[in-house]
């Protein structure tokens, strides 16, 4: 009778790439990490397929989460395969004491995740571009600081950490307080004060988890792991989908956004002469006519 494979022996990532410290990711933990990358590819692909049901020039909240989880993507196939990690002593000596597996390549990941994140929900509300500009800075803020004091090994790390908390208040304040107060398209406030307030959640969540891994080596590399992948998956992926299902029947002129391109606007005849098309109209703007300056 033939004997049933041996599914454990399928992962050999941490043969081929063998552990660089003392406190190391497990073969369970590569396994988790895996099954996270599975569900980041999968609904990749899903969005990208679901952009093309929308016309051009209407993507934009479609192809932000292709960039996000295009990027996401890459992140877990590289810590799955123990890959972007490297050794750091740790303050305490929990575990065994000595190096801890610090991964970097997370917080490359979401250097590029977590503001496209924040761009996604602050879209959809009346702030202006320099107030948006400036919270998708905060959380970057919030990012290089986690990594900064990750790879420290003295007291120091708690410094950073301080920085990248207070940064993180900027970006709850405008969210929930700012943002909320802005100017709505009727349709999109339900869906945005729902997003805003689970992420917000989220976001509380990451310090803590930074706490007992990389700042206290409380839980191990593991356990950091599990921590970290479902707290992506929520922020990640299935926050994506919701706030795209809900914002499925929102007409896109609701959200006042345009490109700025001139053939959005205009249709040209044979002769060069430009003819107002069917996109909205751009007014005020200069145009030279044989040396004067008119009014579009």
């Amino acid at each position: 009778m033939p004997s049933l494979p041996d599914f454990s022996q399928l992962n050999r990532a941490l043969d081929l790439n063998p552990v660089n410290a003392n406190i190391h990711l497990s073969r369970a933990g590569s396994d988790w990490l895996w099954a996270v990358y599975s569900v980041m590819l999968f609904t990749d692909l899903l969005f990208i397929l679901w952009s093309f049901s929308r016309p051009r020039g209407q993507r934009v909240f479609h192809q932000l989460p292709i960039i996000i989880l295009t990027t996401a993507s890459i992140a877990y196939f590289s810590m799955a395969s123990d890959l972007g990690a490297t050794p750091i002593l740790v303050e305490w000596a929990r575990h065994g004491g000595g190096t801890r597996q610090i991964w970097y390549v997370r917080y490359i990941m979401w250097f590029i995740t977590a503001p496209l994140l924040l761009l996604e929900l602050l879209l959809a509300t009346g702030l202006s571009l320099s107030e948006i500009v400036t919270a998708c800075f905060m959380i970057d803020v919030t990012v290089i600081c986690g990594l900064l004091g990750a790879l420290t090994h003295s007291t120091y790390k708690w410094g950073y950490y301080t920085m990248g908390v207070a940064a993180l208040f900027y970006v709850w304040w405008e969210f929930l307080a700012h943002g909320g107060r802005s100017t709505f398209a009727a349709p999109v406030q339900s869906t945005y004060m729902a997003g805003s307030g689970w992420f917000s959640f989220l976001l509380l969540l990451y310090p803590i988890c930074w706490g007992l891994s990389e700042g206290g080596n409380v839980i191990t590399v593991t356990s950091e792991m599990v921590f970290y992948g479902i707290l992506d998956l929520f922020a990640g992926p299935f926050f994506l989908l919701f706030h795209l299902w809900r914002l499925r029947a929102v007409d896109y002129a609701a959200f006042g956004l345009h490109s700025g391109k001139p053939t959005d606007y205009y249709r040209f005849s044979g002769d060069g002469a430009g003819m107002r098309g069917t996109g909205a109209p751009v007014t005020g703007a200069p145009v030279a006519t044989n040396g004067a300056t008119a009014t579009a």
